[in-house]
């Protein structure tokens, strides 16, 4: 297994930058430099996946809302985990989007990083081509498609399986695919019933099942298998799991006003994103063009992301890691990170 061992689902296509110089758009625009950090940046770049952790970064590549730390702010893809790892170890970022297990993977091995916050916590469904609502324990004897096996998306299924007795070996029939786009594609062709997909893939494929040429040879799609709903019915507790936040790393992390200022920046833009799906998908779209904006929409429509931090989340983040612990330690670097990876 790679020391950083698993990537969000909806991660498709080549990475791509957008940058925005903010400064004199900024003054233009009235915004309080006052506040800003004791030296303020010429440059400050953003990182994250093509999924919904990174909308609010890429709104605030665009909106100037930080503006008083930095001259020019960047938002930069990441596909894979090599790329992860290497803006990680090289500080070529200062704010990454990522899995929250792969943050404390990366910091039980000695990256300098800390996790300011949570905000992606349910975005992985069960797509069908029969109507739901169902269990995993629905699903015995059927095949079911899995995007990157060893995977978040996969440990968790694995998890839940093991909670509820099922045997995937035995009870179902696991088909792993190379990446979500293999999955939609294969369902949509009906070449398959049933697909465990992370938001935006999911609504992608379901934006496509009523799309000219393809609706004509698509089959119906439903949101047949809630995991987070799993989650929660299992194990007892709220249907919903840490899934991915914002890591500060590098110099940044020695900056309490730009963390700080950061923080409120990134949870306002989520919240502006929340209130005006359609407005986040346009903005997507432009950073990412794989994404339409119509199926941005409807993935924030349909996800659980809202902002809480490191600190506030910490109860829930060491459950999450406790569960990933007891099947599988290198998920999370083998250990429960310390009171420094939950910063603030």
């Amino acid at each position: 297994m790679p020391e950083v061992s698993t990537r969000l689902t909806a991660v498709i296509g080549r990475p791509r930058r957008r940058a925005i110089v903010l400064g004199a758009a900024a003054v233009a625009a009235g915004l309080p430099l006052a506040g800003r950090s004791a030296s303020r940046r010429a440059r400050l770049v953003l990182a994250g996946p093509m999924a919904a952790v990174s909308y609010p970064m890429m709104l605030l590549a665009e909106n100037g809302a930080l503006a008083p730390w930095a001259e020019q702010v960047e938002f930069v893809t990441w596909k894979d985990p090599d790329q992860l790892r290497l803006l990680a170890l090289e500080g070529k970022a200062d704010f990454v989007a990522m899995p929250t297990n792969v943050a404390a993977n990366l910091f039980n091995r000695r990256v300098r990083l800390a996790l300011l916050n949570v905000s992606t916590w349910g975005i992985l469904c069960v797509l069908s081509r029969q109507p739901g609502p169902m269990t995993l324990a629905d699903l015995k004897g059927q095949e079911l498609l899995v995007p990157f096996r060893g995977d978040m998306p996969d440990i968790v299924l694995q998890l839940l399986a093991a909670r509820e007795g099922i045997d995937l070996r035995k009870d179902m029939k696991l088909r792993y695919v190379a990446s979500p786009l293999d999955a939609m594609q294969m369902l949509l062709l009906r070449q398959a019933e049933h697909a465990l997909l992370a938001e935006p893939a999911a609504s992608m494929a379901l934006r496509k099942t009523h799309s000219f040429p393809m609706s004509a040879v698509a089959p119906e799609l439903y949101r047949a298998i809630d995991l987070q709903a799993e989650w929660g019915r299992v194990l007892h507790r709220a249907p919903r799991m840490p899934q991915a936040g914002i890591c500060v790393l590098g110099r940044a992390l020695d900056d309490a006003a730009l963390r700080q200022g950061f923080q409120k920046a990134y949870a306002k833009a989520l919240g502006e994103c929340e209130a005006d799906p359609d407005a986040c998908g346009a903005v997507v779209e432009r950073h990412v063009p794989q994404l339409s904006a119509a199926a941005v929409a409807d993935a924030v429509r349909a996800d659980d992301a809202h902002v809480q931090s490191a600190r506030a989340a910490r109860a829930e983040l060491q459950f999450f890691f406790q569960q990933l612990l007891e099947r599988q330690p290198g998920l999370v670097g083998g250990a429960m990170p310390g009171d420094a990876f939950f910063g603030e």
